[in-house]
């Protein structure tokens, strides 16, 4: 009686656990955070490594088109996408020639 009475006892416990509020998730920023004054100090005919300096390690680069390079970043809170930006730079010649994406340089 006394085993019937304590599983009992503990499997009520365990089911409250089903209405436990949940676990804390971090955000977390994954990617290169790049700002309007980065790319407004982004100039055509730029060498890549002065890009490189101006906004950093590109996230991406096109295996196929040496030109191009990505830069994406996202904010996941709680496990849902609330921002995601993209930007990319293209060269030719090793000079500064495009920019594509979220920022528009003024």
């Amino acid at each position: 009686m006394r085993k019937l009475i304590v599983g009992s006892f503990a499997a009520l416990l365990i089911s409250g656990c089903t209405y436990f509020p949940g676990v804390y998730k971090m955000d977390v920023p994954q990617g290169n955070h790049i700002t309007q004054e980065m790319v407004d100090e982004l100039r055509p005919g730029m060498t890549p490594s002065q890009v490189r300096y101006v906004l950093g390690t590109p996230l991406l680069t096109d295996t196929f088109n040496k030109n191009r390079w990505d830069y994406v970043y996202q904010m996941v809170k709680e496990d849902k996408v609330v921002e995601l930006r993209q930007f990319s730079v293209y060269f030719d010649n090793e000079r500064l020639v495009r920019l594509e994406g979220d920022y528009k340089p003024n």
